[in-house]
């Protein structure tokens, strides 16, 4: 077992669903979906206190297999503890080669409130 898959959780994506609320508007509801593995961590470089002070909020990295492709501002929960996170970074810009012999892929993530 590698050191990524000891880190891997089980998180589940969360899909945004609108329903008329019978006034004219709508509820907004939130809807567990698709339930797969990441490590998310915090990130405590200097970059990333730097940014903080800037107002940047990203301060995780979420990391998942290459199949479980993310998307800028998709929506997660880790379900060992509830936590929801924002992505904030398109997952087709850090992954590995196709010639790598593990397929993973990275996004930077901010805690959020749904």
């Amino acid at each position: 077992m590698s050191l990524l898959s000891e880190a891997m959780t089980d998180v589940v994506l969360m899909d945004k669903r609108r329903e008329p609320d019978g006034e004219g508007g709508f509820i907004t509801d939130w809807i567990e979906s698709v339930i797969f593995q990441a490590a998310i961590t915090f990130d405590t470089s200097m970059e990333s206190r730097i940014g903080e002070k800037q107002g940047v909020s990203s301060r995780y990295t979420v990391t998942t297999n290459k199949s479980a492709k993310l998307d800028y501002h998709d929506i997660i929960k880790r379900l060992s503890d509830g936590k929801i996170f924002r992505i904030t970074s398109d997952g087709d810009d850090k992954q590995t080669p196709k010639s790598a012999s593990f397929q993973f892929l990275q996004v930077t993530a901010e805690e959020y409130t749904i």
